[in-house]
Formats: structure tokens, C-alpha cells, sequence
């Protein structure tokens, strides 16, 4: 490519260029160059020419061209940026200083996640698209410069090419340049592969010409046929799609059949629909294998109308349908928009309603609706095309996304939240930052620790990821409830000790859990919490306690009855061994009866309480306020006793009841009903026995009775 071909093709496309900015980039590049050859040998000059040339082919702006002409000027140090931009614009030295960042970017990690965030990173790292055309340019010259040798750097730079450049090229729009790069790639990482398809091409090369030729005239005489205005070509599939066919359905190239693609370029989306329906005449169509891209474009902007029939002589053949627009679009992308309709001698900017159908382009892109040349449309504007992420390396190189300011503390929590807990500073790009700092693109961050640090409430002021957010939350809050749970222990056994119980007798009982639970809380540690944040006083816990309320009960029963009684060594049939003249009471809580075992438990100012021996709130209690008590045999003394019955909702049943009890010498203190609907009752009885054997009788009989479903002692 030499400079007048590449100014010749720049006046094409935009007769007003500035050409003196172009022959003053050029001069400036062969005096640099002058003498320098690359690595093959060729002029060093040779290579920006061509990709020069190759922006130019892509109708690009001038500032685009002559950062084709600069980039490598400047990545070398042979020009610097303030004088880049004194000399050929802002924007020239933009697009320079974002192509030497995209190639400093090392990607080793061969992972399918790493390359999507390795091309966005590119594409977040470019102040407007024109870098990553540039690049592009670049990047296809120097595959084409290795196409007869290829060393094992160069295998590296052509994986690199098929995982990132290609890719890109697609994301553009630009098919092309992803054709290219796709076959040059496949060419150096496969060459035997790449001979076997290409030589097998080869041998039937003459019979796909013949068939293109076929069926070229076939559907041209079918479109002239219905006067629908158009062309049509046909080509052989590119070999790197033939190579990827094969080796994901496990074919050999004798059993690839749709080798053949036809396009029929028309003037109108009305007849593209009009021939799509001829070809569907002519052939019949393959199920599944149609798709409409001309309503719902793809993201890149490409619209056409794809279908996939069986063909002359039973071949599969691809046919594509679309505009004479949709076709430029689909080979050019993103810079077929920087073309402009010619209407006299006047320049005109694309139409309105053009730019509105591509919302992807709008979103790229904040448009300028004003400019009128290609070098205003990047001016002013920045075309991020992830403005809000950021892209950063670990050490070991692979690449991370973290939101728009986010921090090394965000990527500590991304590695592991251990690791964020006891990170204490980071090294970006080798250098210590404060933990606040905002991470760039393109950053390789390191992480330092130590193992006694934990996360501050301050992290949660400027971390950005939800992650870090998350975990600090939880640590903190984690690290809360373990003091306050402390705390609140500390509290409840000074509380308990004063009011003369032992806290370690209740803490793993199911007693205290249910105290949590009246309390809405979940566990005793949930308790305990409470407690420690002053959210639950002890007091209101104490108060709580069943074993607690049922002795304040008693205690208060035995107050109101205690003048009528008279302390005795044997009161209530209870002997107390080796004390004399002792105040002696039944507990409520169980009703101990004659014939049952007993233990006495010693209350503070109200005698000895009698517990069966089996009682829960006798097991929780202090042991050191236990006694020996054993029942007298004599007095024929009574004792309250409660039985809870079920029985039938028929009429006349409950006096039935109480007959029974009448004629078996029990007598009813009290009595409870609790209807359970026209089927059944309940009734709670409160009666007076003579000793369990007296009661085992009451509850046989009971039972025995017509409509009793079940009897029961009830300990309340």
C-alpha cells in the first residue's frame, strides 16, 4: 500500500478530508520508520502504511487513519502524547494513547469467561470505538505479515486473535475483518487441518462453480419473473466455519454438505420477504434452520433473512436475504455508519429515522446530531461501551469485572471472603493504595493480609460490590451478637445468683428455650443477645420461668392459707427426716400421692415443698436445697389430684361423670369444660384421693364407661 493509493481512497468516500493532516502524519512516520525494519525484515514503515490502508478500506475518519499511521510511534517512544496532541489533534493522541493501552494487555488465562472479560475490558479501555478499530487494523496486518511462517509466539498471537480480535470484529459488525483474522488464525494453530480442507476444496472447486452458476441463474430468472430488482451471488463457506462444523458434529469434509451460501441482495425489506417465498417455492425449506433477522436484528445491527433449503441435485444450501443497506451493514457494521449519501455536491449526515432503527448504536454511541463530517462525531463524545464496569487482573493474570469505582477491598471479597476479612492493603500495578482506592482498568491487584485483622464499619462506606457488602455486614453483625451474647450471660447469672437460683441449672434446659420463645426468639443464645443489647432485662426472663411462676403461685395459695395452718412433723402425711415441726406443702406442679416417691425441697421462708421424684422442676433445682421425705402411713388424709377426660358431646354424659366419681368416694373440687364441637368435650377435674391406688381406680373406671375416649392424670 503506498500514501497517494491510501489519500486516493480517502477522497473516495470524503472528498473534504483534510490531506494535509494525512501527508503531515505520513512524513512524520517515514522520518521515524526511516532505516527500521521489523522482525522479518521488511521496512518498518510497510506496516503502519498498511494499516493505513486497511482504515481507509474501512472508510474511516482522518484522525482515525493517521492514528493508524502514529500507534506504533508512539508505543515504541519515538513520539510523546503532548506532542502528538499539539501537532495532529485531542483525538488523534486519544485513540493513540488507548491502542498502546489495549496492547499492553496480557491475556494467558484460556478460558471462555476470561476472553468475554478480556474484550470488554478492550472495549472499556477505549476512549471511543475508533481504538479498537485501529487495533483491529493492526492486529489483521500482522497476521497477514506471518502468513507463511508461524513460530510459537506467533501461535500465541493467533489464539489470541481467534479468542479476542475475532470476536471483537463480530461484536462490530464488521465481517470481514472476522473472516480474515478467523482463517489466518485457524491457518498457523491447525495447518494440517487448514490443508486437508483447503485441498479438498479444491479438488471440487470447478463442480461448486458450476452449481453456484446453476443456481445463480436459476433464482436471478425467478426474480426477473416477478419483477423483484436485484443480484445474486454465491461463494463457499469460509474455512474455519467448514473446520468448527466438522469438529462439532465429528463429520469428515466428504459428509459436510451446505458448503454453498447464495445471497440475494434486493432493493426493498418487501421484497426480501417476496423472495424469501420464491426460494420457499423452488426448494423445499429445512425445518428449524430459518431465521428472521431483519425483525429482530442482532445486537450488532445485522439484519437479513436466513434459510436453509435442499437445493438442486438434493444438496443443503444456505440463502441469505436482505437490502442493499443490510448487506453494507453486515460486512462494514459500525463504520458503514460513518459513510455518507452523496446528493449533488452537498454532503448530507445519515437520515434520522436510519439512526433510531439501530438501538444498539444508540447505546454505543451518544450521537451528536449536529456534526456534519466524520472527525465531529467523536469530538466531544466518549463511546464506552461498558461504562459501568471496570476490568482489573489478578497476579496470576486472569481478569475480574468489579462496577464502576469499585475497590481492592471489593476484590479482596471476589478472591474470598477470608481473604476480606483480613486485608489490610493492596499493591495495584505494583505500588501500595490505600484501601480506598478506585480501581482502573487494565489494574493488576494484589492483595495483602494479616492474620488478626478484621473488616471496619468504614469498608462499608466506600466498597461497591454487593459481595463485600454482604460479608462485612455479616462479620460485623456476626462479631456483635458474639459480644452481646457474652454480656447478656454475664448478666443473667448475676441476676439469678441474687434472686437465689443457679443460671448454669437452666441454661441447656428446654425450660429457658421456651422463655425464647415467648419472647419470639429462636434459640437461648437468641435470649441471650437480647439481654446483652438491654433489648430482654433478666428480671422479665425470671419471671418467665414456668418452674419460677408455678412456686410464686404456690407461695402466694400458701400465704393466704397460712394462719390456718399448723406446722407439724408429719403435716400433710409427710414425715421430714431428722427435723421436728416443719410448715410442709404439696407442690402444684405435680400432685405428688401417697404410694408415689417424693423428695422435699426446701423454699425460702415457706417450710419444704414436696415434689414427686420425677418432677422437671425438682431436676432443675438446687441440689444443696434437697430432703429426705417419706410418706405417713396414717391420718387417712385426702389429696387434690388433677385428671383431664374426653368423652363423647352426647347429652347427660358429664353428670354420668360425676356420678361415677360419686359412687367410687371421690370427691370434685372443681371442674373445667372445654367443648371441642358437637363431637367431644374436655373436662378438666380437680378431685381429692386417698393415694395412687385410690386413683388408678378413679381413671380404670373411668375409661371403662361408654363415650370416655381418653382419661389421663394432668400435670399442671
Amino acid at each position: 500500500m503506498r500514501f497517494f493509493e491510501i489519500v486516493d481512497r480517502v477522497l473516495e468516500y470524503y472528498p473534504k478530508a483534510d490531506i494535509l493532516l494525512l501527508e503531515k502524519a505520513y512524513v512524520f512516520a517515514a522520518r521515524v520508520y526511516h532505516g527500521r525494519a521489523r522482525l522479518a525484515g521488511e521496512p518498518y514503515l510497510d506496516h503502519p502504511l498498511a494499516v493505513a490502508g486497511i482504515l481507509a478500506q474501512m472508510r474511516l475518519d482522518e484522525e482515525s487513519i493517521v492514528s493508524g499511521l502514529l500507534h506504533d510511534a508512539f508505543e515504541e517512544g519515538l513520539i510523546g502524547l503532548d506532542e502528538i496532541t499539539e501537532d495532529f489533534g485531542a483525538g488523534v493522541a486519544r485513540i493513540v494513547e488507548g491502542v498502546a493501552k489495549v496492547t499492553r494487555l496480557d491475556f494467558s488465562s484460556r478460558k471462555e469467561q476470561q476472553a468475554e472479560y478480556m474484550r470488554k475490558m478492550i472495549l472499556a479501555l477505549s476512549p471511543d470505538v475508533r481504538v479498537v478499530l485501529v487495533k483491529l487494523a493492526d492486529r489483521l496486518h500482522d497476521m497477514r505479515s506471518f502468513l507463511h511462517r508461524c513460530s510459537k509466539a506467533q501461535q500465541n498471537l493467533a489464539r489470541e486473535t481467534l479468542d479476542i480480535y475475532s470476536p471483537l470484529a463480530a461484536r462490530l459488525g464488521i465481517d470481514w475483518i472476522k473472516l480474515e483474522l478467523e482463517n489466518l488464525a485457524f491457518k498457523c494453530l491447525e495447518p494440517e487441518e487448514y490443508r486437508e480442507i483447503f485441498q479438498g476444496l479444491a479438488k471440487t472447486e470447478e463442480d461448486r462453480k458450476r452449481y453456484i452458476e446453476e443456481v445463480k441463474g436459476i433464482l436471478t430468472a425467478e426474480l426477473e419473473a416477478h419483477d423483484l430488482k436485484g443480484r445474486v451471488s454465491g461463494r463457499s463457506k469460509h474455512l474455519y466455519s467448514i473446520y468448527l462444523k466438522m469438529k462439532r458434529q465429528n463429520l469428515d469434509l466428504q459428509r459436510v454438505h451446505d458448503l454453498i451460501a447464495f445471497r440475494i441482495i434486493l432493493d426493498s425489506v418487501k421484497s426480501c420477504y417476496e423472495a424469501l417465498g420464491l426460494v420457499h417455492t423452488l426448494w423445499e425449506p429445512v425445518a428449524g434452520r430459518f431465521k428472521d433477522y431483519i425483525v429482530k436484528p442482532k445486537s450488532n445491527m445485522y439484519q437479513s433473512l436466513h434459510t436453509t433449503v435442499i437445493g438442486p441435485y438434493g444438496e443443503k444450501m444456505e440463502v441469505q436475504i436482505r437490502t442493499e443497506e443490510m448487506d453494507r451493514v453486515a460486512n462494514e457494521g459500525i463504520a458503514a455508519h460513518w459513510m455518507y449519501k452523496q446528493r449533488g455536491n452537498s454532503e448530507e449526515k445519515v437520515a434520522e429515522h436510519e439512526t433510531q432503527r439501530f438501538s444498539w448504536l444508540r447505546e454505543l454511541l451518544e450521537w451528536n446530531q449536529d456534526w456534519r463530517d466524520p472527525r465531529t462525531l467523536f469530538l466531544e463524545e466518549k463511546a464506552e461501551l461498558y461504562p459501568d464496569e471496570v476490568y482489573v487482573f489478578t497476579p496470576r493474570r486472569e481478569v475480574k469485572s468489579f462496577p464502576r469505582g469499585a475497590t481492592p477491598v471489593d476484590f479482596a471479597y471476589d478472591v474470598h471472603s477470608e481473604v476480606g476479612h483480613r486485608c489490610v492493603g493492596a499493591r495495584v500495578n505494583g505500588k501500595i493504595v490505600p484501601l480506598r482506592y478506585e480501581l482502573q482498568n487494565g489494574d493488576t491487584v494484589e492483595v495483602l493480609t494479616a492474620p488478626n485483622h478484621h473488616p471496619s464499619k468504614d469498608w462499608l462506606k466506600f466498597v461497591k460490590t454487593s459481595k463485600a457488602l454482604h460479608r462485612i455486614r455479616h462479620w460485623i453483625k456476626a462479631e456483635e451478637r458474639e459480644r452481646s451474647v457474652a454480656l447478656g450471660r454475664e448478666i443473667c447469672e448475676r441476676e439469678f445468683r441474687k434472686k437465689g437460683l443457679n443460671f448454669n441449672n437452666y441454661i441447656n434446659s428446654p425450660e429457658l428455650l421456651e422463655v425464647a420463645k415467648a419472647f419470639s426468639l429462636k434459640s437461648v443464645n437468641d435470649l441471650l443477645a437480647s439481654v446483652g443489647y438491654h433489648k430482654i432485662s433478666p428480671i422479665q426472663m425470671i419471671g418467665r420461668l414456668p418452674s419460677v411462676l408455678q412456686e410464686q403461685e404456690a407461695e402466694k395459695e400458701e400465704a393466704i392459707t397460712f394462719e390456718k395452718r399448723k406446722p407439724a412433723a408429719h403435716d400433710d402425711g409427710i414425715k421430714v427426716r431428722g427435723v421436728d415441726k416443719v410448715m410442709i406443702r404439696m407442690a402444684r406442679c405435680c400432685n405428688p400421692l401417697p404410694g408415689e416417691p417424693i423428695v422435699g425441697y426446701i423454699t425460702r421462708g415457706r417450710g419444704i415443698t414436696v415434689h414427686r421424684a420425677s418432677c422437671k422442676n425438682l431436676v432443675r433445682g438446687d441440689l444443696e436445697r434437697k430432703i429426705d421425705v417419706q410418706w405417713d402411713s396414717g391420718g387417712g388424709k385426702v389429696y387434690p389430684v388433677d385428671i383431664k377426660v374426653v368423652y363423647s358431646g352426647d347429652k347427660g354424659m358429664l353428670a354420668t361423670l360425676n356420678g361415677i366419681l360419686g359412687s367410687l368416694d371421690v370427691k370434685v373440687l372443681d371442674l373445667h369444660i372445654d367443648s371441642q364441637g358437637s363431637d367431644s368435650n374436655v373436662c378438666r377435674f380437680r378431685i381429692e384421693v386417698k393415694d395412687t391406688q385410690h386413683l388408678q381406680r378413679v381413671l380404670s373406671v373411668l375409661r371403662g364407661e361408654k363415650g370416655v375416649y381418653r382419661v389421663q392424670r394432668s400435670m399442671e
